[in-house]
């Protein structure tokens, strides 16, 4: 009975363990900066920046900063995940819930905020993508800024075309995209294997 139960007890921890260890930064676009500008990504705008995987990847989640109006909170974000900005190959095209945290307010009044979104992970190969941000949903209904920080990244915004680069970081596992999205299943087998063992994872704004 003991050993069944500490079989029971490694697997619920192999469960919820180790989606928790598999996210690390894939790609950082540079630090927030909060004061040149910031580039609106609702009311039918939306902006794209590359990123690179240096190697194959599961990315699961998105951290960018973003402006918002004093009293807004960014509730989601349209991210889609493609080969070229705007298109090509769809990898991922899902709209993500946000927590919002460490709010500033910078010199033009506005709260620059950091924003977290996760997503179940999407098995990629190294390489270089577009990250599209559009569709974002605050509590009011008001406008939403993508922080522009000037990173590496290349820019494009939907209705002018080639700007500079936005605050973010795309979040995940390295050493682990095989083109292919893993299946939940996948996770099953190995806890299933680990009781086998007890027995015996805009538009601008300014």
């Amino acid at each position: 009975m003991k050993l069944r139960t500490a079989s029971f007890y490694l697997l619920t921890v192999c469960l919820f363990t180790l989606p928790a260890l598999a996210q690390n930064d894939l790609y950082d676009n540079g630090p927030t900066n909060g004061s040149i500008d910031g580039w609106t990504i609702n009311f039918g705008f939306a902006v794209s920046d590359t990123f690179n995987l240096t190697s194959n990847s599961t990315v699961n989640g998105v951290n960018f900063a973003a402006w918002l109006i004093p009293g807004d909170v960014l509730e989601s974000v349209n991210i889609a995940i493609t080969s070229r900005e705007f298109g090509g190959t769809i990898y991922f095209d899902q709209q993500v819930n946000f927590t919002q945290s460490n709010c500033i307010v910078n010199q033009y009044g506005f709260n620059v905020c950091n924003e977290v979104g996760n997503f179940a992970g999407v098995a990629m190969n190294a390489g270089t993508y577009w990250l599209n941000l559009s569709n974002a949903i605050v509590n009011s209904g008001d406008p939403v800024y993508w922080d522009e920080n000037d990173g590496p990244s290349s820019c494009s915004e939907n209705t002018i075309g080639t700007i500079l680069s936005e605050s973010f970081t795309i979040l995940g596992s390295s050493g682990s995209g095989t083109g292919t999205t893993p299946e939940p299943g996948t996770i099953l087998l190995f806890g299933t294997g680990v009781l086998g063992i007890g027995a015996m994872v805009r538009r601008r704004l300014l």
